[in-house]
């Protein structure tokens, strides 16, 4: 793995248990000699599940697995399967294969129907998973799970790296319950909507019916995952799961008007936008930790589009790498993005210092001072295109040399 990111957290965070749930990891060596590769974990009958997927159009057999049984089901989940290594993913006859096999070797350990078994993959493309490691791994992996602690989080996060630098865990308190709601990723590179070469694997041990479930999930994934860039390229296994194991507080939470919901949604909220937050700053090469904010725009959909076309310019990216306040680079992006943009009203801050108002540089500019901000490690660039009401904000990473080593030797 490479060096820690910059912008890493000092520590991974000590992440509380979550009723009904069982994790294990084991190191089956499909890619990685000597570390952890495989990761699973058991949840309690009855516990309910919702998903979002990837929008490649070259989905890897994973995806495809979880999509099958999500929409084919009843709701109801009991376990979820993760290699790090391989993605399973353009393997064609072979990948479906491995993936059937994967959850019938899971399900014949534990005593689970293999359509309650969810399944991902991340690493290199176009490459099998080895059937060998797989039927020696996978009922090894089954014997070693345990309850859900922070050493068992800690573990498990670890084992759901490739390129990652460090590993992301968040959790927070659905306020007025006593249930927590606990995640784990992964991501670094290949980071783009929708969502990104991402997994995030997050439990609560609340009781909520699958279409609540599902509903707050999407809601969350599109202010959070689906707001992030590293270097605009979308994945081809990225999956996020929610699961409710209805553990800790089994009056289940039926619908959106229930009291408890809003205390739910926010909780996921914060638990994903931390996760998201954790992929960009250990963004492949990063050394700054960037937030786009755009407003002024005809809608917020088409001030989404401008503020990733400012967030996905290698441009743009390589000027904030070196500290460089050349804004006329953010101009280029704004016009770019296909979207009503008032040239003549157009106003453009670095941080703190405006740079531009009604479309020219405003009088009294400080190149010294906007410097300075993008000497910071967390830069902002705000925008106002002047022509409506739309506001949104993403979040991206500067473009360093560092991107091109990591990618340029992804498979050694």
């Amino acid at each position: 793995m490479s060096d820690l990111s910059p912008l890493a957290p000092s520590s991974f965070p000590e992440l509380p248990p979550v009723a009904g749930l069982r994790l294990a990891t084991h190191a089956a060596g499909i890619r990685y000699a000597k570390r952890a590769d495989l990761f699973l974990a058991e949840m309690a009958e009855g516990t309910t599940v919702a998903g979002t997927f990837t929008r490649s159009l070259c989905p890897s057999a994973p995806v495809d697995w979880c999509r099958r049984i999500l929409a084919e089901g009843d709701g109801t989940a009991r376990a979820i399967v993760c290699n790090s290594g391989n993605a399973n993913a353009f393997t064609g006859r072979a990948g479906d294969t491995a993936a059937a096999l994967t959850a019938e070797l899971i399900g014949e350990s534990l005593g689970i129907e293999p359509h309650r078994i969810y399944l991902a993959s991340t690493g290199v493309i176009g490459e099998t998973l080895p059937e060998p490691a797989l039927r020696d791994g996978l009922p090894a992996l089954a014997e070693k799970l345990a309850v859900s602690s922070a050493e068992a989080w800690t573990d498990a996060a670890g084992a759901i790296r490739t390129t990652d630098t460090f590993s992301k865990g968040a959790a927070a308190r659905v306020e007025g319950t006593a249930a927590h709601i606990v995640g784990i990723a992964k991501g670094s590179g290949m980071i783009a909507p929708d969502m990104a070469t991402m997994l995030a694997f997050v439990f609560t041990d609340l009781a909520v019916a699958p279409a609540v479930l599902q509903t707050a999930l999407s809601a969350s994934v599109a202010s959070s995952f689906n707001r992030i860039t590293v270097d605009s390229d979308t994945s081809t296994s990225d999956t996020v799961l929610l699961f409710a194991t209805g553990e800790q507080i089994d009056d289940e939470l039926t619908g959106v008007d229930d009291e408890r919901f809003g205390a739910f949604q926010a909780a996921l909220d914060t638990v994903l936008l931390d996760l998201a937050h954790q992929i960009v700053r250990d963004g492949e090469g990063a050394s700054k930790f960037v937030e786009v904010r755009v407003s002024g725009a005809e809608s917020d959909a088409a001030a989404e589009i401008i503020a990733f076309a400012i967030g996905n310019s290698p441009l743009v990216k390589t000027a904030l790498a070196a500290e460089d306040a050349n804004w006329g680079r953010i101009v280029m992006a704004v016009g770019k993005a296909g979207q009503a943009a008032d040239r003549d009203a157009l106003a453009i801050w670095i941080g703190p210092e405006q740079v531009a108002a009604e479309g020219v540089q405003v009088e009294g500019y400080s190149e010294e001072r906007a410097t300075e901000h993008l000497q910071g490690d967390e830069v902002t660039i705000t925008v106002d295109v002047g022509v409506g009401d739309g506001a949104a904000s993403i979040w991206t990473c500067d473009l360093t040399h560092g991107y091109i080593d990591i990618n340029a030797g992804y498979r050694s």
